[in-house]
């Protein structure tokens, strides 16, 4: 056989060999891929309002989440949410029969005023008269979440007023809760979610079964969190700017 027949014939034989060799691989790689997956758990797939990118699933819930709690509210129910601090139960501020439904929920004397959340100043100031400027500073420079006692409450249900005149409210800046004001258009009744006197709720998980099936409706959003919260810092601020720290 001449030499150049020779040399091209081990080259065809050669890159045959190398392209069996090739194919060889990619079905062992293909085949071990396929048995790994066979062995390893799963991942579940991701709990109602939790964020996938591939599926954009939070947003779409968060909305719908959103949605349910205000069209419950407007229909004067009762909702079980999470706000800027530990779960709340909440209502139409504006509403009486709702607060007063809160009250018996909680088991609590309604001579005690729950708090409200707002989602801005332009909200707050419409339902506080003459708002003391040092409340502004103080709302601004917090580093925590903080309720201000302010006198002179108006438009609110007359059972969330205290005797004095007076109501608490926070501007929160939690996400949802934030969404939730912000949509209702309305305050937003937050009261811890537990029984009168009982250890408050910091996350879904910690509320008791007897709230859980007295409310309305309970939102989908941070349900599987479970980490440390603590109720807001409260201060009262007298109209002429005297300040006395509650909590």
């Amino acid at each position: 056989m001449p030499a150049e027949s020779k040399c091209e014939s081990e080259f065809l034989i050669l890159r045959a060999t190398k392209a069996i060799k090739l194919e060889w691989r990619s079905i062992a790689t293909t085949t071990f891929l396929a048995q790994r997956a066979l062995h390893e758990p799963k991942a579940p797939y991701p709990p109602e309002g939790h964020y996938t990118p591939q599926r954009g699933q939070y947003k779409m819930k968060l909305e719908e989440d959103i949605k349910n709690a205000v069209e419950v509210m407007r229909q004067g129910g009762v909702i079980l949410y999470p706000t800027d601090t530990i779960w709340g139960i909440g209502c139409d501020a504006t509403n009486e029969e709702a607060v007063a439904r809160v009250y018996r929920i909680k088991q609590r004397e309604d001579s005690k005023a729950m708090i409200c959340l707002v989602d801005s100043d332009a909200r707050l100031q419409r339902y506080v008269r003459d708002v003391p400027e040092v409340a502004w500073d103080v709302m601004e420079m917090a580093t925590k979440p903080t309720t201000v006692i302010l006198d002179n409450a108006v438009n609110l249900a007359p059972n969330l007023i205290a005797e004095d005149g007076s109501i608490g409210m926070r501007i929160t800046r939690e996400a949802f809760s934030k969404e939730l004001c912000y949509r209702f258009q309305k305050p937003i009744v937050s009261t811890s979610a537990n029984i009168s006197g009982e250890p408050a709720a910091q996350n879904y998980r910690d509320i008791a079964p007897e709230i859980l099936e007295a409310v309305d409706y309970v939102c989908f959003t941070r349900r599987q969190e479970h980490q440390p919260h603590q109720p807001s810092s409260i201060i009262k601020i007298k109209p002429n700017g005297e300040i006395k720290i509650i909590r």
